[in-house]
């Protein structure tokens, strides 16, 4: 049976489509919270609640594994720092400024920033393609920044949200460089449960703060539940998804599945929070997405081991 699944196309693909729903739904959701629940607040339950969902099968590993995560536990107060924090919390605080449509486009050029900054810090080359991707990418942000006014361009008038959630993409770039480093690789569980610990041990003082000095989370059963939705959806069914659809497509096919993800945080967003399409989101689709793809998207010829991503945004 299991190996009939592997071996289904149609299977595949449809776990590869579900997953990029289950990721887009995070700026959908977020969206919806974001003057319910205090940006903080969302984050740290959320992972919290995925911490201890994955906690059971995570707990043999993080034993098997305690003296090299207790040895690494500076860089995963980073990855917390940037996943949590950064991409997490900022990126919260930015949905209430602006609609999740925009935010998911502006998301998408994570892995641009992750080209630049690798070539940057690391010395990484980058080719042509590359370059041409990143160029059309980048111009695909601006059109979205200044809502396809010109004049907010030459006048530096960005809206204030949306440079939240691209302060979100550029730490997530940063995120999934130092998740590259881990030496020797973990276990998926194992990464994904000590990750989301390092984040909640980053944000603790910080929703301490926020709890007392600015509003503490409503907890009631929709808000519970509306958290509870984030933490399974967005975060551990859509990396359990995702590991399994690299597992049947492989790496460079699943890893696509971005690009796909902001038509569902569209359609999301229209039927669910009432958001239209404009024509700066066609113009930002038309150049982030194949801005993206061609700055990414492997060359032809053999395929190089990739591994697999520890959670989603």
């Amino acid at each position: 049976m299991l190996s009939a699944l592997r071996a289904s196309p149609f299977a595949a693909y449809g776990l590869y489509l579900f997953g990029s729903a289950l990721f887009a739904s995070n700026p959908v959701l977020g969206r919806a919270l974001a003057n319910v629940v205090p940006p903080i607040g969302l984050t740290f339950w959320r992972w919290g609640i995925a911490f201890l969902i994955v906690l059971p099968l995570a707990l043999p590993g993080l034993l098997a594994h305690r003296r090299q995560l207790l040895a690494d536990w500076r860089r995963y107060l980073m990855l917390g720092v940037f996943g949590q924090g950064i991409s997490g919390a900022v990126v919260y605080y930015g949905l209430a400024h602006t609609g999740a449509t925009n935010a998911s486009l502006i998301y998408a050029t994570s892995p641009v920033f992750t080209l630049i900054i690798a070539a940057i810090w690391l010395g990484e080359t980058i080719r042509l393609r590359q370059i041409a991707g990143i160029l059309v990418a980048m111009a695909g942000v601006l059109v979205i920044l200044t809502r396809g006014d010109t004049d907010a361009l030459l006048h530096l008038s960005f809206h204030f949200g949306d440079l939240l959630i691209l302060a979100g993409a550029v730490a997530w770039a940063f995120f999934t460089i130092l998740l590259r480093q881990t030496n020797p690789p973990l276990p998926a569980m194992t990464s994904f449960a000590a990750n989301a610990l390092g984040g909640l041990l980053v944000m603790a003082p910080f929703y301490a703060w926020e709890t007392v000095a600015v509003r503490p989370v409503p907890f009631n059963v929709t808000t519970i539940l509306s958290i509870a939705a984030v933490a399974l959806f967005a975060s551990v069914l859509a990396v359990m998804v995702y590991q399994k659809t690299i597992a049947m497509m492989g790496a460079a096919q699943a890893s696509t599945a971005l690009y796909v993800s902001p038509f569902w945080a569209a359609l999301g967003s229209w039927l669910l929070l009432g958001e239209g399409l404009e024509l700066f989101h066609l113009a930002g689709v038309a150049l982030v997405l194949p801005g993206v793809a061609l700055a990414t998207l492997p060359s032809r010829g053999p395929a190089k081991a990739a591994s697999p991503a520890a959670d989603g945004a």
